[in-house]
């Protein structure tokens, strides 16, 4: 990618570390999944168009920003996506939330913000929590323990197709990264949160994109739980991926999300 620097913004006691670009077309802010780091979103950002003017940040817990205290809740995370915006000066922005950075995309959507024109998300979990068996929460509790787990994650979760070397250690590090406090949040209390007051008001426009073969967030699972939550949103299935959508099929990812701003 050209023109991209780096810096780090300071956001309510706690340093994140970010990525960003300036251009001519309108800003995009990019968050990131439970277990990700702001290098999930770069094969997407390299495919963007060069003007593209972006804020990609690890947040608060996770990657480079590992050392951030928490509490690592939806809500802080929200504040910190809007402090982020407000330190960068955008006025009118796109969100891009994958995942668990989905989520905290609708609840800084909800608070309908100033200056919000859009959101894209990416295999969101929904504001609104879906019901899960104790199994799956003891399960996702020890998905991040070791290398070993991560790469089991990888082969019987997260992903559908196959991954490169490289992109398979990124994986590893980026969920490795994390301390235990960050890491168990999401399986803890963070998945459970409900934070969808108001999103139904949201009145921008929202793409929901989904992937085809996601065992995570599942097309009919957004269908039934995050779609009555956003009843004007679009949702549209990503062919032959799973819920690492940004690293499996980025070209299909970042094709949406140009014609989407455009």
């Amino acid at each position: 990618m050209t023109d991209v620097s780096s810096r780090i913004i300071e956001v309510g006691g706690a340093q994140l570390h970010a990525d960003m670009r300036t251009g001519s077309s309108k800003p995009l802010v990019f968050l990131h999944y439970w277990g990700g780091s702001r290098r999930t979103w770069n094969l997407v950002l390299s495919r963007l168009d060069a003007d593209q003017t972006f804020v990609n940040y690890d947040q608060r817990g996770w990657g480079a920003s590992a050392n951030a205290a928490g509490p690592y809740d939806i809500s802080r995370l929200a504040d910190d996506a809007q402090s982020v915006i407000a330190e960068m000066g955008y006025t009118d922005y796109v969100l891009v939330g994958h995942s668990m950075g989905g989520k905290v995309a609708q609840a800084l959507a909800a608070r309908k913000p100033d200056g919000l024109s859009g959101l894209v998300l990416v295999a969101p979990a929904p504001a609104k929590p879906v019901a899960s068996t104790e199994q799956l929460r003891e399960l996702t509790m020890h998905a991040y323990d070791d290398e070993q787990t991560v790469r089991d994650s990888i082969d019987q979760m997260l992903a559908y197709r196959s991954l490169d070397t490289d992109l398979r250690t990124q994986i590893v590090e980026d969920s490795l990264s994390a301390g235990e406090e960050a890491r168990l949040a999401w399986p803890k209390y963070v998945l459970g949160q409900d934070v969808s007051a108001g999103l139904s008001d949201v009145e921008v426009p929202i793409l929901v994109l989904a992937g085809q073969h996601d065992k995570v967030e599942p097309p009919d699972v957004l269908a039934e739980y995050l779609l009555p939550l956003i009843p004007h949103a679009e949702m549209t299935l990503i062919d032959d991926t799973g819920h690492l959508s940004p690293l499996e099929v980025p070209d299909q990812v970042a094709r949406h999300i140009g014609t989407f701003v455009r």
